[in-house]
């Protein structure tokens, strides 16, 4: 049995307002998960942004500290090398009053 214009139309308009509601619906439940990710992802961008500032801080640190380390070597590099040349020096001297010593006993036997 073929239904007429007239039937149709009150059948065709609770479609229209069942499919009103639920894109309603839909939107709606859209928005929810919308605003649920919008606060997931500044959460997510906050911690990125903590996490950046401690490396940032963690990395100063370290180069600090090398720099120190690096001076401090330097500091007993120089001292070191200001010890090894005050000995060969002497080393040297004793080295030139020794020679001369034997200079002296050689013209003195000869």
């Amino acid at each position: 049995m073929a239904m007429s214009d007239e039937d149709l139309k009150p059948l065709l308009e609770a479609m229209r307002q069942e499919n009103a509601a639920a894109h309603k619906e839909t939107r709606r439940h859209f928005e929810v998960i919308t605003s649920r990710l919008e606060t997931q992802i500044k959460a997510v961008a906050e911690a990125v942004a903590t996490v950046h500032e401690t490396l940032d801080r963690e990395a100063a640190d370290i180069r600090d500290e090398m720099r120190r380390g690096f001076d401090e070597t330097q500091s007993m590099i120089k001292f070191s090398h200001a010890e090894l040349d005050r000995r060969v020096s002497k080393l040297e001297q004793a080295l030139v009053d020794l020679q001369a010593r034997v200079e002296r006993l050689e013209t003195t036997t000869h």
